[in-house]
């Protein structure tokens, strides 16, 4: 996979994004397609990738995920957890590259239920839809997954073992 990127300088963004789970411990990921990155054959790049999104102006990350939650899902009714995971680094994949700060809350639905009908509207990425994911699924698939590290995240979670720092996370590398 090649990657298309600029030497300016990258601005940061802070970014509050969710572990999603179900009852049956399935986690919702969004696929998107790179503006990037492309495969070999010269395809964008797809990828999965957890609900979530940049800061607004006053706002700390579980406000955030919050709302990034009910635009993207339909639901404001979660509780957010804890924070589970942190991820720092350079991110191609999207149409604007930054130098991301991304933080992964910890939250659990009653249900399977989701309303993604405004998720086209609040994103300028181009979006493939969504997928529950069984830990087995995460842990087998070839598909590429961001950030590296989410499906034994993901098993551990389920496993019941929160951890009581939050876990660094990385991109994969294109």
């Amino acid at each position: 996979m090649s990657e298309q990127t600029s030497a300016q300088p990258l601005g940061i963004r802070h970014v509050a994004r969710a572990l999603v789970f179900d009852p049956a411990d399935r986690l919702l990921l969004i696929e998107y397609e790179s503006v990037h990155a492309i495969e070999p054959d010269g395809k964008p790049l797809r990828f999965w990738f957890m609900p979530g999104g940049g800061l607004e102006p006053g706002e700390d990350h579980v406000t955030a995920c919050r709302r990034e939650l009910s635009e993207e899902i339909g639901r404001a009714d979660c509780p957010i957890g804890p924070q589970v995971a942190a991820c720092d680094g350079p991110f191609h994949l999207f149409r604007q590259s930054r130098d991301a700060r991304e933080r992964y809350f910890l939250v659990r639905l009653p249900d399977d239920r989701v309303d993604t009908s405004r998720l086209m509207e609040t994103e300028d990425n181009p979006l493939h839809g969504t997928r529950w994911w069984s830990v087995s699924e995460l842990l087998s698939t070839e598909a590429r997954i961001e950030p590296a590290g989410l499906g034994e995240l993901a098993a551990r979670l389920v496993a019941g073992h929160v951890p009581e720092a939050p876990i660094i996370l990385n991109w994969r590398q294109t």
